[in-house]
């Protein structure tokens, strides 16, 4: 028995791979929370295609995948091919299925974006910035304004003309009133003959104390951060060639929260350019991340459907086959489920139906030999006799009037060479359709042999038109050219005189396919009577015939000749519409089995 999986089907990309790229996504997905996310808050636009191609090529081969299986699905659906319904409607349904899952958390995603971002928009945060600006540099206006008092209220030139510090007093060298009033440091300078300024005397703390003068024009010294941090200085000249400078501190973390407002503002203006690329953004985690899901959930929906369906066209392929008379037929069940239990079931019911086909084969055969002994004496019997009775009256003559027996001898003679005639076709035709009959594998030119036997009808019946137009130059069928013309022979004989010698006989050739393998059909068409349906049963039976001078072994020799070489005949017919006789021939080159049965009907 062969084993056999009719048109295997499978996905381009099995499950792994499937879960392969999903983790690869994965992976695209949390690099992108970690890198590429905080580049686009940072920078405020999206990022360019060319340089996130990496996000793109799984979307890209998901997406040449799917159009690969849709192609393949729309070319079954175009060939109409076994079980394509099935699949295309089971198909729909997932995607249904899936449509129904995903589009809510699309549709809830996105509006959630949006409604933030519009939230957003509705926080003044401008507003905010601006004040809490204004307010800083209100306090630090403040402090300037305090710094400008304090130098006309204060006696610093009696202060730094002064010997050491009062005992109780914040630092040893500066007054606590002074400290309190936010003063840190005192230094003058003195000019050198060498026009640097050197340090003349010091009071506050050591870190304020400067190595250099900072400045030459008097008023507010041009901050400089990290020296300046959190200090102000002004400078003032109390005496020729002395210059001082006042710091004053303007309060712990006073350059920090500055710092802080200005780049949490920048921060602010970056989110507030952003919300104008939301939707872009929207778009490209979509089609970065989402749409491949989408992908590999569609694709997923087509190898699992062609799984599922597969398994039924093999049943159903195979029950054809089986109808047709194959009962070799196997489906590997490879499936544990209760598919795989189906086609199991279903190749232990064919191999009974092979066993109960054998016997009943066998029990058939012996009954056709009985019958086709039955008739075969029959046949044999009537022509006897004629035979006997032609003998007979010879004898008689030549016992009663033996001078008168030439007379009766020739027509007499003739009559029983005439029957003996008949007996030895007889004899030769059933001996044809007994006996074993070796097929050849030989390649013959079909419309060689075909022009060739028309040569002798197209002169012997006038009233019938042989038309052979149809017929291609160039097919060769595997069969031995003698039994192709005794086969073509006895079905043109048969076409004339179903037309009585007048009408049309057509004959013409197309190329099939049957069971992956490739076969020429002859198709020979006459305008005759027609085969009613009673006599289309009995039409390929032995010495079964609608001719008064037939054998009735001429059909039956021919469907033994055309199933010996590999190939099926049959015919369809109508009464009073003609009939057309079907010849399928493997074409030379193809390598086939004797077809399992016969494709017969009439209508």
């Amino acid at each position: 028995m062969k084993t056999v999986r009719i048109h295997p089907k499978y996905a381009l990309i099995d499950i792994k791979g499937l879960i392969l790229i999903y983790l690869l996504l994965s992976i695209v997905t949390i690099l992108f929370w970690r890198t590429v996310f905080p580049e686009i808050l940072q920078g405020g636009m999206v990022p360019d295609i060319l340089d996130l191609g990496v996000f793109f090529t799984i979307p890209a081969v998901l997406v040449v995948l799917l159009g690969a299986s849709l192609l393949s699905l729309f070319r079954e659906l175009i060939t109409r091919q076994l079980g394509n319904r099935f699949h295309i409607r089971l198909l729909a349904y997932f995607i249904l299925i899936v449509i129904f899952a995903s589009l809510p958390a699309i549709i809830i995603s996105s509006q959630t974006v949006l409604e933030l971002a519009r939230f957003w928009k509705t926080i003044d945060v401008d507003a905010a910035m601006k004040a809490a600006q204004e307010f800083a540099l209100e306090t630090y206006s403040l402090h300037v304004e305090k710094v400008e008092n304090l130098l006309k209220d204060q006696d610093f030139d009696s202060l730094m003309a002064s010997q050491g510090a009062a005992e109780g007093e914040a630092s040893p060298d500066l007054p606590k009133r002074l400290a309190s009033e936010g003063i840190m440091a005192i230094q003058d300078f003195a000019l050198q003959e060498d026009g640097t300024w050197k340090t003349l005397s010091f009071r506050g703390e050591a870190a304020q104390e400067l190595s250099a003068l900072p400045a030459q024009q008097q008023g507010f010294i041009p901050r400089e951060i990290p020296r300046d941090t959190d200090i102000i200085r002004y400078m003032v000249y109390p005496q020729k060639q002395v210059a001082r400078v006042l710091s004053y501190h303007l309060g712990t973390g006073f350059d920090q929260a500055v710092t802080i407002i200005e780049n949490e503002k920048a921060r602010f203006e970056l989110i507030n350019s952003i919300q104008i690329q939301v939707q872009p953004l929207l778009i490209f985690y979509f089609v970065v991340f989402f749409f491949p899901i989408i992908l590999m959930t569609l694709i997923i929906a087509i190898s699992f459907t062609r799984r599922v369906t597969q398994p039924i066209v093999e049943l159903t392929e195979a029950t054809q086959r089986v109808a047709e008379g194959d009962f070799s037929i196997h489906i590997l069940a490879r499936r544990k489920d209760e598919l795989g239990l189906l086609i199991r079931s279903f190749n232990t019911m064919v191999r009974d139906l092979k066993r109960s086909q054998a016997s009943q084969v066998k029990a058939e055969k012996i009954s056709i030999w009985q019958r086709m002994a039955e008739q075969l004496a029959h046949e044999i019997k009537n022509p006897l006799t004629p035979i006997k009775l032609s003998a007979e009256r010879v004898l008689r003559r030549w016992r009663n009037k033996p001078e008168k027996v030439g007379e009766i001898l020739e027509t007499s003679m003739l009559s029983i060479l005439q029957e003996v005639e008949g007996l030895s076709t007889l004899l030769t035709e059933f001996r044809t359709l007994s006996r074993p009959l070796e097929p050849s594998r030989t390649s013959s030119p079909l419309r060689d042999i075909v022009e060739e036997i028309l040569i002798s009808y197209r002169v012997s019946y006038l009233g019938v038109q042989f038309n052979s137009s149809h017929i291609a130059w160039d097919i060769q069928v595997t069969m031995d050219r003698r039994r192709l013309a005794q086969v073509l022979t006895n079905l043109i004989n048969n076409g004339i005189d179903a037309m009585d010698y007048q009408g049309t006989l057509e004959i013409r050739t197309d190329l099939v396919k049957k069971w992956e393998s490739r076969y020429c059909r002859l198709s020979i068409m006459d305008t005759g009577k027609g085969i009613t349906p009673e006599e289309g049963l009995q039409i390929f039976t032995p010495y079964f015939t609608t001719k008064e001078t037939g054998t009735g072994l001429g059909l039956p020799i021919v469907e033994r000749i055309v199933h010996d070489h590999g190939g099926s005949i049959w015919f369809n017919s109508a009464a009073g519409m003609g009939t057309t006789f079907f010849v399928d021939l493997p074409v030379a080159g193809t390598t086939v089995e004797t077809l399992p049965s016969k494709e017969q009907g009439a209508s």
